[in-house]
């Protein structure tokens, strides 16, 4: 059947339409996608607002034509941060299932690293051993580790790119002593976690997804997308570290200049090395693989196997 995932995140809504049966390997076949910021339009009480919410609706309504024309059977809604933390999101998940008729499941930060991890497994395969899955959205960093396809410890921080860039990165390049503080911030709350993780030893193998790590991997020298999805493609904590200051003193524009970057999310990108770099660290990674699947796939896969146990 063709499966449709509208995924209402912090940066991006997208939907991805795949072909797919229990089983099976879903074949990507569309892919349409509308840069929103959700986490950028919060008001001063973090509330979405009514010019947010249009926009918001406006791309779901084009969304839902693009999943029309494609011929998509089922459609799996979801949304992240910045629906999830916003003060009045009742009140936008009911403006939306109004106007649109679109019902969005809201995830839970632990329940995005849980679906994540599920696509990262299923990618890699058992052979990978114990798996560390990062991945850095626009609102933010969720962490699983695990041995089986349920991980063993899953948490979400709220260190998003998009959401750290719009409150803590002023200025254009930041000051260097907005980006020291912003350092100091993520690595305190990263530290806090630590403890969950390395009670259960050191992973086999160390997995990042996320558009903001394939960027990273990306100008660290690793190969372009239109290489193919099973070109392995890798991130060395080593060049990571080399990155990080020449990115904060680097304008939008000029980051927007390097190799895999676009223009809408250059913006967000030293922020996101930040995240990367401080969770690398804190958990021992000297090196991640960037995985290919993520959030959208693990979403996925988990309706293919309430599908192929009905």
């Amino acid at each position: 059947m063709r499966l449709g995932v509208l995924d209402v995140g912090s940066n991006t809504v997208h939907l991805l339409v795949v072909d797919a049966h229990p089983g099976a390997c879903p074949l990507p076949a569309h892919s349409h996608k509308a840069e929103l910021r959700l986490a950028q339009l919060l008001d001063e009480d973090g509330a979405i607002g009514p010019e947010g919410v249009d926009k918001l609706i406006a791309v779901i309504h084009d969304a839902l034509q693009a999943a029309e024309d494609k011929g998509v059977e089922d459609l799996l809604p979801f949304a992240t941060s910045a629906v999830r933390e916003a003060s009045n999101a009742d009140e936008v998940l009911a403006r939306v299932q109004r106007e649109t008729g679109v019902e969005l499941q809201v995830l839970a930060g632990a329940e995005e690293a849980r679906l994540t991890f599920l696509a990262a497994r299923r990618w890699f395969g058992w052979s990978a051993g114990k798996l560390l899955v990062l991945d850095i959205g626009g609102g933010s960093l969720e962490i699983a580790y695990g041995i089986d396809e349920q991980p063993d410890a899953a948490v979400s921080l709220p260190l998003g790119a998009g959401r750290l860039t719009a409150a803590r990165l002023p200025g254009d390049p930041p000051t260097p002593d907005a980006v020291r503080a912003l350092r100091r911030h993520v690595r305190a709350e990263i530290a806090r976690t630590v403890g969950e993780f390395s009670r259960f030893g050191a992973p086999d193998h160390v997995v990042a997804t996320s558009k903001t790590f394939k960027q990273l991997a990306r100008i660290a020298g690793a190969a372009r997308s239109t290489d193919g999805l099973y070109v392995q493609r890798e991130l060395k904590r080593e060049s990571l570290e080399a990155w990080v200051p020449r990115l904060a003193g680097m304008t939008v524009a000029q980051r927007a200049e390097l190799p895999g970057v676009s223009e809408g999310r250059a913006g967000q990108l030293l922020a996101g090395a930040l995240v990367a770099e401080g969770v690398m660290d804190l958990l021992g990674a000297e090196s991640v693989e960037i995985c290919p699947w993520a959030l959208r796939e693990g979403v996925i896969l988990r309706r293919l196997d309430h599908m192929g146990s009905a």
